[in-house]
């Protein structure tokens, strides 16, 4: 982890020289990310910040309120130890690097804020707000992905070139990416923080139904992200899996009187009408659950090979074909 944020410390330190060789950075890579509290280089001017806006390649959607007020009591204190960085367009300027510390300014009402003006293009800006976000841990994980999926479409090159250019690796970039395949519902939790990254990663390798299927157990049930790929790895090596909460089930079963009763989904029934089935169809893998109290559930039954398959659809299929 140390290794991994000293790279990226260095690929935004050098990203920083392509526009300005006179932008101070310390040493410490994370300060770059942390509000760079260095002395204040001897360019700097200060701008009206109703000139100025955000990057337009800037990939965090959202901002911390409560990282902003400490910030904004920060600056009221301290006052704005590094200026933020921007390059001008026409009358107005946008924020190269430090929009953190231009909305804390803005908080505290402020009506100019010291800043560096630099000389960038879209591809470095782009690259700039790739660089400073990616460290940050409160940036989700599908602001990343969309943020290096929109670089690539914008400027070309492959994942590689891209990775090269941000000095992260290759599977970096590459497992980032992989997100955006997720359906959308999967994806907003994400961006919710109802669901890690970690968890959804977990299940890419599933079908888009069965990736939503389990990630309303990860929900409901509280799974670590280990506990996932435990579930999901049984799931594609037997098609079947256990709970790794193993929570106990309640079925509705009418008796031939009529009469309904719950019992456990561990109980001797359950166990019988999941052997009715296996029997049915030839021993079989069968597992039987019920998702609510209205009787809703799921029968999955599993197969090995192409004539397992062919013999359930000849005793299903084939079978119904035949009664009617």
């Amino acid at each position: 982890m140390a290794e991994e944020k000293r790279r990226l410390g260095t690929g935004l330190r050098a990203l920083l020289d392509r526009v300005g060789n006179n932008f101070s950075v310390e040493s410490e890579p994370v300060n770059i990310i942390e509000e760079e509290r260095t002395a204040v280089p001897t360019d700097k001017v200060k701008i009206d910040v109703a000139k100025i806006e955000a990057n337009p390649f800037q990939p965090r959607k959202v901002f911390d309120e409560t990282g902003l007020a400490e910030l904004a009591q920060s600056l009221q204190t301290q006052g704005l130890l590094q200026p933020i960085a921007v390059r001008q367009v026409g009358e107005r300027y946008q924020i190269i690097a430090g929009e953190r510390r231009y909305r804390a300014a803005m908080l505290l009402g402020w009506s100019e804020i010291p800043a560096q003006i630099r000389d960038a293009d879209d591809q470095q800006m782009a690259e700039l707000a790739l660089t400073e976000n990616i460290q940050r841990e409160d940036l989700n994980a599908i602001e990343k992905a969309t943020s290096f999926a929109n670089y690539l479409e914008m400027f070309g090159g492959t994942q590689e070139d891209l990775a090269k250019r941000l000095e992260v690796n290759r599977s970096t970039v590459t497992n980032i990416l992989r997100l955006l395949k997720l359906p959308e519902q999967l994806q907003k939790a994400v961006c919710q923080e109802q669901l890690s990254a970690g968890h959804v990663r977990a299940l890419l390798s599933l079908p888009e139904w069965e990736q939503i299927d389990v990630a309303a157990k990860i929900q409901a049930e509280g799974w670590s992200v280990r506990e996932t790929e435990r579930f999901v790895q049984d799931l594609l090596q037997t098609g079947e899996a256990e709970s790794p909460k193993n929570p106990e089930q309640t079925w509705n079963i009418v008796d031939k009187d009529g009469n309904t009763r719950a019992v456990s989904s561990q109980s001797e029934q359950v166990q019988q009408l999941e052997q009715n089935f296996r029997h049915c169809l030839g021993g079989m893998k069968v597992k039987l659950t019920q998702t609510n109290e209205k009787g809703k559930g799921k029968l999955v039954i599993c197969f090995a090979n192409h004539a397992e398959f062919e013999y359930i659809y000849g005793a299903i299929c084939e079978g119904n074909r035949a009664v009617g």
